[in-house]
């Protein structure tokens, strides 16, 4: 499994929300190349890097700064926020990132973005699936800063890409976001189960290496961890070693 540590950028600095929210900022580093610099040192070969202020403008908003990021060469960028239309996808690609992220797009308008599969291919882009769970257990997709809910469950959203057409998703339960809760074993292991050729990535919650052994088990391709190692519960090193 892919270990992807991140790097949330607000301002030109590395930062985490809690619960996505941007009013609950941290702040751990102002200096994202030396950042990603210590990641790939610590033998990071993905690197999952989120352009905040794109996110919350709903327009690309540091995409130079991830420009530059993807220049020194230090492993792969997988790379989202703010992306909105195919120029946007172009200049991230063009950039040097390996993988571009579209989140609220690929719920709202599939059809474009099913275009965008086909043209750059399933391997240069990463769907986002941000949902929250009802109490009923039902995953629903929350767009717009998580404020507002689709009409319909993640599983429809997914299936909008039949197989052959998409290739990686990103799954986050937005209320284990930052949280430090752990991740939603269950969703995460009924998107295996239910789309099984896809390389799912585990994302909101990751706590401790037992978390990213659990997300491992149960076969997902990566995982996204933040907080966890900017507050020190365990290093690149580890993560990586813990599910090689």
């Amino acid at each position: 499994m892919i270990v992807y540590p991140a790097i949330d950028l607000r301002g030109g600095k590395c930062v985490r929300l809690m619960h996505g929210r941007f009013d609950q900022v941290t702040e751990y580093d102002p200096d994202p190349v030396a950042r990603l610099t210590a990641f790939a040192d610590e033998g990071a070969q993905w690197v999952h890097v989120v352009d905040l202020d794109g996110a919350e403008a709903g327009r690309a908003v540091q995409h130079d700064l991830i420009g530059r990021l993807a220049a020194t060469h230090l492993g792969h960028i997988q790379s989202g926020g703010g992306v909105r239309s195919v120029e946007d996808v172009e200049r991230l690609l063009t950039a040097g990132v390996s993988r571009v992220v579209v989140g609220s797009l690929a719920v709202t308008k599939p059809d474009a973005v099913a275009e965008w599969l086909a043209r750059f291919g399933p391997e240069r882009l990463t769907l986002a699936f941000d949902v929250r769970v009802a109490e009923d257990g039902v995953p629903t997709p929350a767009l717009k800063g998580w404020t507002e809910a689709a009409g319909f469950d993640l599983w429809t959203a997914i299936d909008r890409y039949p197989a052959g057409t998409l290739s990686h998703v990103l799954v986050t339960d937005v209320g284990r976001d930052g949280a430090l809760t752990g991740p939603n074993l269950d969703l995460l292991a009924e998107v295996v189960r239910r789309r099984p050729e896809l390389k799912v990535q585990a994302s909101g919650g990751v706590a401790n290496l037992e978390d990213l052994k659990a997300c491992a088990d149960i076969g997902c391709d990566g995982a996204i961890t933040g907080r966890a190692i900017y507050e020190g519960r365990f290093t690149v090193a580890q993560a990586i070693e813990a599910v090689g």
